[in-house]
């Protein structure tokens, strides 16, 4: 068992490091992402086992591949395997190492680790599921319920030409009962044991396009001018500093448990009136990720102004990035915009929704997958207590649950690396995965096959 469990990661390493070099980067627009390379090379690693196999392309070069491997009853539940193959832009002038350069370097505590855009967000689970789905179909061994493997495209853009689009159309292909995606398997060991966090929540997609209009002027007397983009920094401004308050709910409470904190951070972390100067003492990453799980959040991301360097702009364009908490509607959302901005712009400015069904989804844990995936992270951490969790990003996992299928973020890390150190390498520099946790997520899946459907 343990040969076999080395080999798989082996491969595990190897495919993950050829999805990364693959650079599959999704810039938001429709040409961008050329998830056709990762398509077809996770299609030829499959070449040959006899599995059911389909490539959807959705647009040129944005191609997602969907496996099926059928079970003995057809009656009985199928679970999806989900990974996306897209991958954020990098600024290379901040990275250490070759951002798509896939090597496997030794850190100096003696950890290996897989470096590479994507390695944590999300290909290290693309590869592991790649790797878990081979080996079942390989072995012969067959589960009453079919499991489907789905390498997805354009999740990085909200999903529009990729899961979103295939599961409105191509249901045939993708019907299931339950999926596994990203993110979840943090360890945290405290006073009463070691806690693993698995997600079964995320925040919904409230970003707006904020528009502001002003007057146009010559650049040379620029005095008492109605200057659309001096307008628009002020905009910035309020929502840079705009807090629409915490709300502290039992999930919030229990990622804060979960963490192994002081009792008396903790308190302060659950106190709404001591909220901000607890958070202000902790580290960063840990900072924003606990700040985000308990706030609607604003981020102006992506700015648009002017035609000329010496004509005044009448309109300046900004994008915001907002997340929304479960219970929160769209009309929260502006309502919330409009207080950041003030009466006093917002009567130059026009909000227009980018995902106007952007709301929070949750699956419930009252599932035979809930039940699997407790028994088997306590394979790799005996008593360890699995906790329900939200992600403060977007994933796929959303448009099963509109179905009314439940989804949960899987995976299964090592505790060498802290949850703020990991939750930084997210869409940041030297993003980077240790071996250890490939090895026991590769595992995790096919723990998982073996008590679902016991």
């Amino acid at each position: 068992m343990a040969e076999t469990i080395d080999r798989l990661t082996n491969e595990t390493v190897e495919l993950l490091q050829a999805l990364i070099r693959n650079q599959c980067v999704n810039d938001g627009t429709a040409e961008s992402g050329f998830e056709d390379r990762s398509a077809r090379l996770l299609r030829d690693e499959l070449e040959g086992t006899g599995v059911d196999m389909q490539i959807f392309e959705t647009l040129p070069g944005r191609s997602s591949l969907v496996a099926r491997y059928k079970g003995t009853d057809p009656n009985a539940p199928a679970l999806c395997l989900m990974g996306h193959t897209d991958v954020v832009p990098v600024s290379p002038e901040g990275w250490r190492e070759d951002p798509f350069g896939g090597d496997l370097l030794t850190a100096p505590d003696g950890t290996q680790e897989v470096w590479g855009r994507g390695a944590v967000d999300m290909l290290n689970l693309t590869s592991s599921m790649t790797v878990a789905f081979r080996e079942i179909v390989k072995s012969g061994k067959r589960y009453p319920g079919d499991i489907v493997y789905f390498a997805v495209a354009d999740e990085e853009a909200g999903g529009t030409h990729g899961a979103k689009r295939l599961v409105e159309e191509e249901w045939d292909a993708l019907k299931c009962d339950y999926v596994l995606t990203e993110y979840g398997g943090t360890p945290m060991r405290t006073d009463d044991g070691v806690i693993v966090l698995m997600t079964t929540a995320e925040k919904g997609l409230g970003a707006r396009k904020v528009t502001v209009h002003g007057s146009p002027g010559h650049g040379s007397m620029p005095y008492a001018t109605d200057n659309a983009l001096v307008k628009a920094a002020e905009v910035v401004r309020r929502l840079s500093e705009y807090n629409p308050g915490p709300r502290i709910d039992e999930m919030f409470a229990a990622r804060v448990k979960a963490l192994g904190l002081p009792e008396e951070t903790q308190q302060r972390l659950l106190d709404p009136a001591r909220l901000d100067d607890a958070l202000a003492e902790l580290r960063p990453g840990l900072a924003r990720n606990l700040h985000s799980c308990c706030h609607m959040s604003f981020s102006p991301n992506m700015f648009n102004s002017g035609q000329k360097n010496n004509v005044i702009p009448d309109v300046a364009k900004l994008i915001v990035d907002i997340r929304i908490l479960p219970g929160d509607t769209q009309e929260d959302v502006d309502r919330h915009l409009r207080t950041a901005i003030g009466e006093d712009l917002m009567a130059s400015v026009e909000l227009e929704a980018i995902y106007p069904d952007g709301v929070s989804t949750a699956s419930d844990t009252d599932t035979p997958l809930w039940s699997a995936l407790a028994d088997s992270i306590q394979m790799a951490y005996p008593g360890a207590q699995i906790m329900p969790s939200m992600v403060t990003g977007g994933t796929d996992a959303r448009f099963f649950r509109h179905k009314g299928i439940p989804a949960y973020g899987a995976g299964l890390l090592s505790p060498k690396v802290p949850l703020g150190e990991f939750m930084n390498r997210f869409h940041g520099h030297n993003e980077r995965i240790d071996v250890d946790s490939l090895k026991l997520t590769t595992q995790l899946w096919l723990d998982v096959a073996d008590r679902l459907w016991v």
